[in-house]
């Protein structure tokens, strides 16, 4: 399995961050060919294989490969060794409707599937604790990389002291958008001459959510140059990440996950 890896303003020892990409592909499957998310309608026994995979190259159990069911919220999840003590049912209601995860647990990879959102990793090296979020653009109006850092901080880290990598996502250029969508970003306070665009040739917005994330991440208290974003777009590169803009919502998703050794 290929690896995209993820690079941090500043070079973390023991803590790895990446992106999955597709591998080889066949045009006919959407689904094709490593996909870790088990809602989106693939094969379970191929999202099985490829968490299967994933682990073995990571060095790690299966049971510390640990991923969200996302529901586009805002919600923030501590992965302690509370929730290593729940058995498997409990763990998944715990995980339901999350968007992002915080840990300090070494050897757990926590990861977000994407397919055009902007997947975020996390990291404040010295406290030892990483984090990783999903926002599309619901979640970027609501600032789930705020609660991240917020979550983060809870645990003991410190703003000025993370780092964080975005992972691949859909281009500005790619992210055609209706007006209910700026209004949101309206409404939330972000400034939008920083990042909507309109189409002259069509008049349609298109909006910038790295920039947004970014910004957001600023805001909270994150030093702008800690933050690193990746610059493959997910729809242009649809062969390499997968693209729900490109291929539909009924097909794969891109892993991004963090791990400390």
């Amino acid at each position: 399995m290929e690896l995209e890896k993820l690079d941090f303003a500043k070079p973390v020892e023991g803590v790895t961050a990446f992106s999955t990409t597709r591998g080889q592909v066949d045009r006919r499957n959407p689904y094709s060919g490593v996909n870790l998310c088990d809602y989106v309608g693939d094969d379970a026994l191929r999202v099985l294989d490829a968490r299967l995979t994933l682990a073995m190259q990571l060095g790690v159990d299966l049971d510390n490969l640990v991923m969200p069911r996302q529901t586009h919220s805002c919600r923030v999840a501590v992965i302690d060794e509370h929730f290593r003590s729940l058995d498997i049912d409990q763990q998944e209601a715990a995980l339901e409707g999350v968007d992002a995860l915080v840990t300090s647990l070494p050897g757990v990879v926590i990861g977000v599937n994407t397919a055009d959102c902007v997947p975020m990793a996390l990291v404040d090296g010295q406290a030892g604790i990483i984090a990783v979020a999903h926002a599309g653009w619901r979640g970027t109006a609501g600032r789930i990389a705020a609660k991240v850092v917020d979550g983060m901080c809870r645990q003991g880290a410190r703003a000025d002291r993370i780092q964080v990598a975005m992972g691949p996502s859909i281009c500005q250029a790619c992210f055609e958008v209706g007006d209910e969508v700026v209004d949101a970003f309206r409404k939330a306070g972000f400034a939008l001459d920083a990042i909507v665009e309109r189409n002259a040739a069509t008049g349609k917005a298109h909006i910038d959510l790295r920039a947004a994330n970014r910004a957001a991440l600023v805001a909270a208290g994150i030093k702008a140059d800690n933050i690193i974003t990746s610059q493959h777009c997910s729809r242009c590169d649809h062969e390499r990440f997968f693209s729900a803009r490109r291929l539909g919502i009924n097909s794969g998703r891109t892993f991004t996950g963090i791990y400390r050794e």
